[in-house]
């Protein structure tokens, strides 16, 4: 499929994980060039948990978060231009949940529903993973009406407490595009 802009801006979430290298700062490096991306502007990021490692558990600890982004380009698009961010920033692919520089991945985007081999959408594994959903509750808006806070709460009850995950660092995001405010 190829990348095609769209009138109307979507927002999208996307969850970021990291544990090989300088964690954080390979995940705020992948922020900035979301952020440079054409197209795509970051609205807000979570704050950073460090957690431990799901499927294949030997390997460090993994910092995570979310962001949340207003884009003009459809779902492939923005998960091509993630694939080559993750690519930039050394990620490679040898043993799948394994360490990782980088990991991007498409979460939510406006409920829009996608099934092939290259994309799923809403990600199949969302509710299954705090290290996705309570990044994701930092920064759903309250307001937001595409049915993913209901999703968000309704797997947050059925999971048992926080354990695995411990918050790291607050994280504050202005975009060059938007206000900052005091």
């Amino acid at each position: 499929m190829y990348a095609q802009s769209t009138s109307e801006p979507s927002e999208a979430y996307i969850a970021l994980g990291a544990n090989l290298g300088d964690r954080e700062e390979t995940l705020m490096e992948a922020v900035r060039r979301l952020d440079r991306s054409p197209d795509v502007t970051v609205l807000e990021c979570s704050n950073l948990y460090e957690t431990e490692p799901v499927g294949y558990v030997d390997q460090p600890l993994f910092l995570n978060m979310a962001v949340r982004v207003s884009t003009r380009l459809d779902a492939y698009g923005l998960l091509h231009v993630m694939q080559r961010i993750e690519k930039e920033l050394g990620r490679v692919r040898h043993i799948r949940w394994g360490p990782r520089t980088v990991d991007l991945d498409l979460i939510w985007m406006e409920g829009r529903r996608e099934n092939t081999e290259e994309l799923i959408l809403p990600h199949p594994r969302m509710e299954e993973r705090l290290f996705v959903l309570v990044p994701l509750k930092d920064i759903l808006p309250a307001d937001e009406t595409s049915g993913l806070q209901a999703i968000l709460s309704a797997a947050l009850e059925r999971l048992d407490g926080k354990d695995g995950l411990q918050l790291w660092k607050t994280c504050s995001w202005h975009s060059a595009s938007a206000p900052s405010g005091s």
